[in-house]
């Protein structure tokens, strides 16, 4: 069982003494969320900025929501950071699911799902090195996999499962231990249907906080905040785990269910969290 860290958004200063630490105690990933109309640093570009100030630990998106960009861009920036990175970069994908955030972009929340796959179909072909048309050559850089950089997906909706299978990526749950289950299962299954070997890397993630009460209020209250607009946010900031015990329980329940990686997510900013996660986990 792999353990990373999702790392938090409230003072992007901070991030690469987050990614030094994790590093050097021996997390396995470095994940970072991505919203447009919100006070949060770009993913890509502060993953690229953590590339440099690491060497081993893994770089993910949890989850980009590609809708809101231009697919070549998007290739081009993903390609970029998996060389820069040494193959380190993870592009984990999503819809999304603000109103805002796809008006602010100026793209259709309502063909966002259709969006996604178009450009996954044009990704994959810039990534093997296929001209973008007729009249338009190839968008390097070359990527270290013909393939591209590994994908992950998220999402609870069958059809959005079913990209794992259909993309040949990996499965996010964002969901506790206690429905995550069927989630797997569908993930897996549609991984069998489109003929994949073996199977597909199951990714679950926990939020989580470790230190004294002020910072757990702290991280309450960016989950509060952060989960506003979908009314559940009272009950995502009373799933957040505050204890070693609660942590290491909840790690154990994903791993008896066959994830491969738990990452734990945090939303209060001090970077003596790592140490504390380091000591409760690893």
């Amino acid at each position: 069982m792999h353990i990373g860290l999702g790392l938090p958004i409230a003072d992007p200063a901070t991030l690469p003494e987050w990614a030094r630490r994790a590093e050097s105690a021996g997390f396995s990933t470095l994940g970072l969320l991505d919203r447009l109309v919100y006070d949060n640093p770009e993913p890509l570009v502060t993953l690229a900025v953590l590339a440099g100030t690491t060497s081993r630990i893994r770089l993910q998106t949890e989850v980009l929501i590609a809708p809101l960009r231009d697919p070549a861009l998007l290739a081009k920036q993903a390609a970029t950071l998996d060389r820069m990175s040494g193959g380190r970069f993870t592009l984990g994908l999503g819809v999304g699911g603000r109103d805002d955030d796809h008006e602010a972009a100026r793209t259709d929340i309502r063909t966002r799902g259709r969006r996604l796959d178009e450009q996954l179909t044009l990704m994959r072909r810039l990534w093997a090195g296929e001209p973008f048309s007729e009249t338009c050559g190839p968008i390097g850089p070359t990527c270290i996999e013909t393939n591209g950089p590994a994908l992950l997906f998220g999402g609870f909706r069958p059809a959005a499962i079913d990209r794992v299978g259909r993309w040949g990526g990996g499965f996010l749950a964002a969901a506790a231990p206690s429905w995550a289950e069927p989630l797997f299962d569908l993930a897996r299954r549609s991984w069998t249907d489109h003929g994949r070997p073996g199977a597909p890397r199951i990714v679950a993630q926990l939020n989580a906080a470790l230190g004294p009460r002020p910072l757990i209020d702290q991280a309450r209250t960016a989950i509060l905040d952060y989960y506003e607009f979908s009314g559940r946010a009272d009950q995502m900031a009373a799933g957040m785990l505050t204890t070693a015990d609660q942590i290491r329980s909840a790690i154990e329940q994903f791993e008896n269910l066959g994830a491969d990686e738990v990452i734990l997510y945090c939303y209060g900013a001090d970077p003596d969290q790592v140490d504390r996660f380091a000591d409760a986990v690893l």
